[in-house]
């Protein structure tokens, strides 16, 4: 993909990063209109476990008989969804004409690599 007078930083797959453009699924991004990038970090969800888990306490400490067992398993699955939960990195490119986040991934190395890959990009660039 990229071309001979392009230094390459960063290859995965669809993410490309070059001293003149950032590739990523498709949309690239022209680094001579970048002036900064960083990583954000959305936390996990997990609103969704935590409500079945008190849901699930509740049926399970005020019935009996089956609705019990069915309080039994939404504890059993909103502790699982809360354990499945990921939080979101992403990577956010400034401009002038604002602020994109460019690519979000659970794989916080991932975006840290290419976090630095871009920061290695407007270095070279000058």
């Amino acid at each position: 993909m990229p071309q001979s007078n392009e230094t390459e930083f960063f290859n995965n797959g669809n993410t490309v990063v070059t001293n003149a453009r950032f590739i990523v699924d498709g949309q690239t991004y022209a680094m001579n209109g970048v002036t900064s990038v960083k990583q954000g970090i959305k936390p996990a969800d997990k609103k969704a476990g935590i409500w079945l888990v008190i849901i699930g306490i509740i049926l399970f400490l005020a019935t009996s008989g089956s609705a019990k067992f069915i309080g039994l398993i939404m504890i059993g699955v909103g502790a699982w969804l809360i354990y499945q939960a990921k939080p979101i990195a992403s990577v956010i490119l400034q401009s002038s004409s604002g602020e994109v986040q460019a690519l979000s991934s659970e794989n916080i190395s991932f975006i840290s690599n290419v976090v630095s890959a871009l920061n290695q990009a407007i270095i070279h660039r000058g």
